[in-house]
């Protein structure tokens, strides 16, 4: 199948296109900047912007399926919109384009008026996107552990350099996060069950945690004391972000979005993907220890050809 990874430099696209190639498929990426992307043998790179119509449409030419994995990740009054429009353009070019599908990596979270603005902007894109004339198959997921994902790394320096935490008091709220891995597989395995066209899925991992315990269970699994974690009602999101990029080397803008979907109990309520892909998922403990071994290595650890071999159920 020809695919098209839009997002290829981000931390999950980068992972998903070699998994993509090990599962035999003829992969595209976009990119802004081809010069400075290092794209792994075999992949042919387009240049373009999603917030510019027509630049991209090379990219879309002749193609069968393509990940959609672009979003905002930092603060700012616009982030809607600029998320709104590079998913509107990009669901017109795919339809003209003759798209058999699109799969789009969204966010976690129960309907309502209370999620994040974040949040709220993954499920309007996911809404654009469903609006086109492809069969769009939407996953949805909570924190994802692995190296390069800024809200695990969030988790983890804060539980290793801070012995006493004061933290909004959602932070009792629970959370169902899942391995980089386990999400490879699932974006990954849709492709090779067409009945999951069309349908929207809720990915986690098997444990859930509260964000108070995921902090806990990090230090420990990092080899330092347990964290001590103080929820305060009075620390707004915005002071947490500050604090966050005080002491972390999470840029704050990064943070406050992060940080203000904490609000949200974000655990899978609907685990009819198993029904397609049953495959053993990684504890978040190994999870975690996982992503600290690629930090170590500072590359990915597990073969692609084993993650495709999960989702297949070859493993």
């Amino acid at each position: 199948m020809r695919v098209l990874v839009t997002g290829a430099t981000g931390f999950v696209g980068s992972r998903l296109i070699p998994v993509l190639l090990a599962a035999g498929h003829d992969v595209r990426a976009l990119v802004r900047d081809p010069d400075g992307y290092d794209a792994p043998e075999g992949v042919d790179v387009f240049s373009g912007d999603l917030l510019e119509p027509g630049s991209f449409d090379a990219a879309l030419a002749g193609a069968d399926a393509a990940y959609y994995l672009v979003h905002s990740m930092q603060a700012g009054a616009d982030f809607e919109e600029r998320d709104r429009r590079a998913a509107r353009n990009f669901q017109v070019a795919a339809g003209e384009a003759g798209l058999d599908r699109v799969v789009y990596l969204g966010g976690l979270g129960e309907e309502g008026e209370d999620l994040s603005a974040h949040l709220q902007s993954r499920r309007e894109v996911e809404e654009v996107l469903g609006a086109g004339d492809y069969a769009l198959t939407s996953l949805r997921a909570a924190i994802i552990v692995g190296d390069g994902s800024a809200s695990f790394a969030m988790v983890r320096q804060l539980a290793s350099r801070l012995p006493v935490m004061v933290t909004p008091r959602w932070v009792q709220n629970e959370c169902q996060p899942i391995a980089i891995d386990d999400v490879l597989a699932y974006l990954c395995g849709v492709l090779d069950h067409p009945e999951t066209a069309g349908e929207t899925y809720e990915i986690g991992g098997p444990d859930v945690l509260t964000y108070a315990d995921l902090m806990r269970r990090t230090a420990v699994l990092m080899g330092r004391r347990r964290p001590v974690v103080l929820p305060v009602p009075v620390l707004t999101p915005r002071l947490s972000s500050y604090w966050v990029g005080l002491m972390t080397d999470v840029d704050w803008r990064v943070a406050r979005p992060l940080i203000d979907g904490l609000r949200n109990a974000v655990v899978v309520r609907d685990d009819s993907i198993r029904d397609h892909l049953p495959f053993e998922r990684l504890s978040f403990d190994d999870a975690v220890e996982r992503a600290m071994a690629e930090r170590d290595a500072d590359e990915p650890i597990r073969d692609p050809s084993e993650i495709v071999a999960t989702a297949r159920g070859d493993a």
